[in-house]
C-alpha cells in the first residue's frame, strides 16, 4: 500500500498545508478518529487476505501471525502519536524529520513517494483484474457462450480497456491541484467485498496450507502514514486516549480482515487466487456487483494517492524554482503538475501491463510498509529517548523496544522485498 492508500489519506494531504497542530476548525472526536483510522487501513489489501491465509499454512497460523503483528502495529501508532506530541508536527514526514533529523526525514519522504507509487500500481492491477472478469461476463451475457470461447481482438483486450480508463477517467481526475471525492466510498466498498465473500462461503468448503502472510498484513493494516494527521486533528490528544483509539481501530481491522481471509480461504482452499474476486466465476451476480463497486472505489481513490505523492515531489521543485528565479509563476506550477501527473499515470500503467498478479505488488508494498510501521517509529522512539526527560529505567526500556521494533522492521523489509523482486524477475 498504505494505503498505501485510501480515501482518508486526503486528510494527510490537507494537513500538510496547515501549520503544525493547528487548533482552528472542527476537531475529531473518538468515534470520528476510529472511523477515519478504519478508512485509512481498509482497502485493496482486503482482496489478498484469503490467498495469504492459504500461503501462511491455514487459519490458525495466519491468525497467530496477525495477533503477533498486532502488538507491533499498535505500538507503532502509539509511538507516532507520542512523537507528534513532542515534536509539534502534524504529518508523518515532518515528525520523522523533526525527531530523527533531516537525513532520516529525507529518507522518509523517498519511501513515502515510492510507497504511494506502488500502491497506485496495485490499484491499477486490481482494476485490470476486474476488467478482465467483466469483459468475460459481458461476453457470456451477450453471446450465451463461455468466456473461454471469446475470440481475441485488440479492442476487446482488457488491457486496452484499462488504457482507455486511465486516459479518459483517471488522468482527468488526477490533474487538478485539489481533489474532492465522495467521502465514504472506500469503506462501503471494502465492507461490501467482506460481506460478499462471507455470504459465498455457503457454496463451497475446502482447506489448504503454507507460506508467509506478513507483507499482506503490513499492506492491509497500514494506516500509520495518516495516523499523525488524525492524532493532530483530535479534540483529546492525551496519549492514553490515543492508545485506546489505536487498539480499537486495529481490533476492528483484525476482525474484518480475518473474516475475509477465513471465509475466502474456506471457500476456495488451495485454488484461491491472489485477488479473491478473481476466484469467483463470471456469472456470479453477487461478486459481479462487488467487482463493479470495488473498481469504482479504486478509480476514485487513485487520484488522491497520486495527489499526495505528486505534492511530495512537486513542493521541493517549486521551492527550488522560487529560490532560483525569485518568483514562482502559475504557468510553471501548472506545467510541472501536468508533467508529473502524466508521468505517474503512464509509468504505473506500463508496470501494471507486466505484473502477473496483485500478490507480487503487495509483497513489494509490504516490504516498504515495514518502514512506516516498524523502522521509522522505532527510530523516532530511540531518538526521542535521547532528549526527553524520563527516568533512566523508562529510557532504557523504551530504547530497547525501539531497537527491537527497528530490527524486526529491517528483517521484514529485507525478506519481503528480496522475495518479491526475485519473484517479479522470475515472472517477467
Amino acid at each position: 500500500m498504505e494505503e498505501l492508500a485510501r480515501e482518508s489519506i486526503s486528510l494527510l494531504a490537507s494537513a500538510s498545508a496547515k501549520p503544525p497542530l493547528d487548533v482552528a476548525g472542527p476537531r475529531l472526536g473518538s468515534m470520528g478518529a476510529i472511523f477515519i483510522m478504519l478508512k485509512s487501513a481498509l482497502g485493496a489489501g482486503l482482496l489478498n487476505f484469503p490467498w495469504a491465509f492459504d500461503k501462511a499454512g491455514g487459519i490458525r497460523s495466519a491468525v497467530t501471525v496477525e495477533l503477533v503483528s498486532l502488538v507491533f502495529l499498535v505500538s507503532g501508532l502509539i509511538i507516532l502519536g507520542y512523537s507528534s506530541s513532542i515534536s509539534g508536527q502534524c504529518t508523518y514526514q515532518a515528525v520523522v524529520k523533526q525527531v530523527c533529523g533531516p537525513a532520516i526525514g529525507q529518507l522518509c519522504e523517498v519511501c513515502f513517494v515510492f510507497n504511494l507509487f506502488m500502491i497506485s500500481v496495485a490499484f491499477l492491477v486490481i482494476v485490470d483484474d476486474q476488467l478482465e472478469k467483466l469483459c468475460g461476463s459481458l461476453y457470456e451475457l451477450v453471446s450465451g457462450l463461455p468466456d473461454s470461447e471469446m475470440p481475441y481482438h485488440w479492442y476487446t483486450d482488457h488491457r486496452f480497456a484499462l488504457l482507455l480508463l486511465c486516459v479518459l477517467l483517471i488522468l482527468p481526475l488526477s490533474i487538478p491541484k485539489e481533489i474532492s471525492i465522495q467521502k465514504y466510498i472506500s469503506d462501503v466498498f471494502s465492507c461490501r467485498v467482506c460481506v460478499c465473500v462471507c455470504v459465498c462461503v455457503c457454496r463451497i468448503s475446502s482447506w489448504a496450507s503454507m507460506f508467509s502472510v506478513i507483507p499482506t498484513i503490513c499492506f492491509g493494516f497500514q494506516c500509520h502514514e495518516a495516523s499523525i494527521a488524525i492524532y493532530s486533528s483530535m479534540e483529546n490528544q492525551r496519549l492514553s486516549h490515543w492508545v485506546v483509539i489505536s487498539v480499537v481501530s486495529m481490533i476492528f481491522c483484525l476482525i474484518i480482515y480475518s473474516l475475509t481471509g477465513v471465509y475466502g480461504y474456506l471457500t476456495f482452499g488451495k485454488n484461491v487466487k491472489p485477488d479473491i474476486l478473481m476466484s469467483y466465476t463470471g456469472d456470479d451476480i453477487l461478486m459481479l456487483v462487488a467487482r463493479l463497486l470495488f473498481g469504482v472505489s479504486i478509480i476514485t481513490i487513485y487520484p488522491i494517492i497520486l495527489l499526495l505523492g505528486r505534492s511530495v515531489i512537486q513542493d521541493p521543485l517549486l521551492s527550488w524554482r522560487r529560490r532560483w528565479d525569485g518568483l514562482l509563476t502559475e504557468e510553471f506550477e501548472c506545467r510541472s503538475r501536468y508533467v508529473l501527473t502524466v508521468l505517474w499515470v503512464t509509468v504505473t500503467l506500463l508496470i501494471t501491463m507486466f505484473v502477473p498478479d496483485i500478490s507480487k505488488v503487495i509483497s513489494v508494498i509490504g516490504g516498504i510498509s515495514a518502514f512506516f510501521i516498524f523502522i521509522f517509529p522505532g527510530l523516532c522512539l530511540i531518538f526521542a529517548m535521547q532528549s526527553e526527560p524520563v527516568s533512566c529505567k523508562t529510557r532504557i526500556t523504551l530504547t530497547v523496544w525501539g531497537v527491537v521494533t527497528l530490527i524486526c522492521g529491517a528483517f521484514i523489509f529485507g525478506q519481503s522485498t528480496t522475495i518479491a523482486v526475485m519473484q517479479l524477475l522470475g515472472k517477467i
